[in-house]
């Protein structure tokens, strides 16, 4: 029997002839640091594209949990499902998966539903068992509308321009899959795209939220507030994308770069117009959305874990393909109606776009994390279900799908320049 950690040192120095370049250079005289040597061996593979290799022996593959409904599961592939339900309610199952697997539930999930993801992926049996318990009751508060004048001055500087610039830059990576090299190069791209924010802004910071099981960051921008700095406003969507799991060819040009744009304009809206808020805001990226909303799933559960008061999540995933006759489109389930009613009355107050409501589904998108862990959360959506964007989850999610503009995307960005303003007061 092999010596397994000789196995692993020896995958470490297999890898050392291309690490100079990306940042350390092992010393065969004084020894090795295997930390530093996996991290460059890791980045050096992102530069030169393809899935990012595991080391033998130091991190094996490890199972996931699924919580998922119950009447979803005829519909997929019986070949996904090796074993009956771990444990399960009247609605919900939760079932043991191959990470590799993920990817062709995802798509089968899509093929059958229309989709995406559609159930919740967790590292431990724990976290997936409390899917099945009723999500925390979120506190009743008042929403108030009273900042008309400051964002009189604020919502022009929405340009649709920069909101294309961003979607370009998202969707030439080959894609931006969880577990691939371009997908941790688009996470690093953008901590340095959001940093560029920072300069200047000492109130302004930017981290990555590191992930144990995969190697895909989320990106976090801090806003700190002036006067109440520990009540968090939360804006975001997900970063990653996926055309039938692996490494294939996926822009995500609508799904989701169009949601990260959205964010990113936000962000230098409220920069370029000298906004200090009173509350903090985070902006967030979120990794591996298309795998079971395991991003998001950590970010929210190590804030209230953390006791963090996030006051109001608003999730964009899909903002640029108006496949319906109105401009926006509220997901009324798993979401927070009070903060849905606020919304519609700041489209009502601020523009003239039309809205109304439709459902997607258990486990639809990112929101969904934040509802589950007590947070009131909000998804404004492109188009009715049924009529949304026909070519996300496919190498053809291009922007020349929307025409090549962001006109409807903008949409989204002043909405949700208004609810940063009103919510973070």
């Amino acid at each position: 029997m092999r010596n397994p950690n000789l196995f692993m040192v020896s995958a470490v120095l297999a890898c050392c002839a291309g690490l100079a370049s990306a940042g350390y250079t092992p010393d065969f005289d004084r020894g090795v640091d295997v930390g530093l040597a996996i991290q460059a061996a890791i980045e050096s593979a992102a530069s030169a594209g393809g899935l990012v290799p595991e080391v033998p022996g130091l991190a094996p593959e490890r199972p996931v949990w699924v919580s998922m409904e119950k009447s979803d599961v005829g519909a997929l592939d019986g070949a996904l499902f090796k074993s009956a339900p771990i444990a399960q309610n009247k609605r919900l199952a939760v079932y043991e998966f191959k990470p590799a697997d993920l990817g062709q539930l995802s798509d089968g999930m899509y093929r059958s539903f229309r989709r995406a993801p559609g159930y919740f992926a967790h590292d431990t049996l724990e976290a997936a068992l409390q899917d099945l318990e009723a999500p925390p009751a979120v506190p009743a508060r008042a929403y108030t509308i009273d900042q008309g004048p400051r964002l009189k001055g604020m919502l022009p500087l929405v340009k649709e321009e920069t909101i294309v610039s961003a979607i370009s830059s998202l969707s030439a990576y080959r894609n931006r899959y969880y577990r691939s090299a371009t997908g941790v190069d688009s996470s690093k791209w953008l901590q340095q795209a959001w940093g560029k924010f920072a300069e200047g802004r000492p109130d302004i910071s930017v981290a990555a939220f590191k992930h144990a099981a995969f190697p895909q960051e989320s990106v976090i921008l801090t806003m700190r507030g002036t006067a109440e700095p520990g009540k968090v406003i939360v804006i975001g969507g997900h970063l990653d994308s996926i055309s039938g799991g692996g490494d294939n060819p996926a822009p995500g040009a609508d799904d989701n770069a169009s949601g990260v744009a959205v964010t990113n304009e936000v962000i230098r809206t409220l920069v370029e117009s000298g906004y200090r808020p009173s509350k903090t805001i985070k902006f967030i990226a979120f990794a591996a959305e298309e795998v079971g909303l395991r991003g998001s799933g950590e970010v929210a559960a190590a804030f209230k874990k953390e006791g963090v008061a996030v006051e109001g999540m608003l999730n964009l995933d899909m903002t640029n393909y108006k496949g319906s006759a109105l401009d926006i489109y509220f997901v009324a389930d798993n979401t927070n109606a009070d903060q849905n009613a606020f919304l519609g009355k700041l489209v009502d107050t601020y523009t003239a776009y039309t809205w109304s409501s439709i459902k997607c589904g258990y486990g639809c998108s990112d929101h969904a994390s934040w509802t589950k862990n007590g947070y009131p959360a909000s998804l404004p959506f492109e188009s009715t279900f049924e009529q949304y964007d026909p070519f996300i989850h496919k190498p053809t999610d291009t922007l020349s799908q929307s025409g090549g503009n962001a006109a409807h995307a903008a949409k989204f960005a002043r909405l949700a320049v208004a609810y940063a303003v009103e919510l973070a007061k």
